[in-house]
């Protein structure tokens, strides 16, 4: 599967009923423990689309399907997030975050979170020349996530206690760095 396989679409509204439909999945909700209402969706994903939270959503298309979500941003925009990941790891100027998923049960276990990750990678490459890394916090007990970003070539470079998003988990993270250029 080539990396060139996967479209990126920056989400709308329109996107919202599927956003809604993956977040429920027991797969995702483990792990992103989100509330689906309309208004939570609305709250959540709306700035995105209309530029009031420094963040970028897109839905993840394959084959003219959708596949999933991913989500990237800069760390400098969430201060409050570089001062927890400083406690653990070195967080250049310049870095960048991921969030993403799988939505359909269908597509999990097959390597495509790998190959969406390597190709939002280049993307990210593309748009974001002046960015220097990707680091990625990933709650320990998701396995699957933090060996796809391993398999996409992050390296582990810390581990330690961040606020959990789903309550049954104790906080302690993996995190993960990509290096997009020489630092």
């Amino acid at each position: 599967m080539a990396d060139s396989d996967f479209e990126f679409l920056r989400t709308t509204r329109d996107h919202f009923p599927q956003l809604q439909k993956w977040l429920r999945e027991p797969h995702v909700a483990r792990f992103w423990n989100h509330e689906t209402s309309d208004a939570d969706i609305e709250r959540d994903f709306g700035g995105s689309i209309d530029g009031t939270e420094p963040c970028e959503d897109f839905l993840v298309v394959r084959g003219g399907r959708p596949l999933g979500f991913i989500q990237r941003y800069r760390l400098a925009d969430y201060p409050e997030d570089v001062a927890l990941l400083t406690a653990h790891v070195e967080v250049p100027d310049g870095s960048l975050s991921i969030d993403y998923f799988i939505g359909d049960p269908e597509h999990i276990g097959r390597g495509l979170g790998t190959a969406m990750i390597r190709a939002f990678v280049d993307k990210c490459r593309a748009d974001s020349p002046d960015a220097t890394a990707i680091i990625v916090p990933v709650v320990v007990p998701n396995r699957a996530s933090w060996r796809a970003l391993e398999k996409a070539g992050f390296r582990r470079v810390g581990a330690g206690y961040l606020p959990p998003d789903n309550p049954i988990d104790d906080g302690a993270h993996y995190i993960s760095r990509l290096d997009l250029r020489s630092v």
